[in-house]
């Protein structure tokens, strides 16, 4: 048995961790994925296991990820046990790096992407309020923002820029239309 992964996709300061919280609040069959990441636990922000880049790289050299990656100075995994093992009809919901994308369909059956978007000026405004980055990286990761969004039929598109449960809502219709 596994759970069906949707990853969540999208530029720094578009609300991934928001929508998918609310997602799960909507939702009593979805649930977020608690990712591995070599930065501080007490960095803030989503719910995470932080681990040194030396624990890091003995899980990866023991196969305890089915997905893992770099990106911004970290490292990120997915455990085999948050996705796998899991009961059918569940849905886990992960906050995932384009780069991994090709690698998730083709581990995951019945994997969706919800690709969230968002203006930069919206961007720019939510990354200036969660204070985690500088001015210089803010401006990097607005340059990246626009970078290869994720294509394909099993991406989901939504724009963040309104109200968090217009969002919810469309993403929901959009996965599930059979629910409308």
């Amino acid at each position: 048995m596994s759970a069906r992964l949707i990853g969540v996709v999208g530029p720094s300061g578009v609300g991934k961790d928001s929508v998918m919280e609310a997602l799960t609040a909507r939702m009593p069959q979805m649930r977020l994925v608690r990712r591995v990441i070599t930065r501080p636990s007490e960095a803030g922000g989503e719910t995470f296991e932080g681990v040194s880049e030396v624990e890091f790289e003995r899980r990866v050299a023991s196969g305890d990820f089915g997905l893992w990656w770099r990106a911004h100075g970290l490292a990120y995994g997915i455990p085999h046990t948050q996705v796998e093992d899991r009961p059918d009809g569940e849905i886990a919901l992960v906050n995932l790096s384009r780069s991994v994308l090709d690698e998730a369909r083709g581990r995951y059956p019945g994997f969706a992407v919800l690709s969230l978007t968002a203006t930069p000026e919206t961007l720019a405004h939510r990354l200036a309020g969660r204070g985690r980055e500088s001015e210089d990286e803010i401006v990097a990761r607005l340059a990246r923002a626009g970078y290869a969004r994720p294509e394909g039929p099993d991406v989901i598109e939504i724009s963040n820029d309104g109200l968090l449960d217009e969002t919810v809502s469309a993403a929901l219709s959009a996965l599930y239309p059979e629910r409308v």
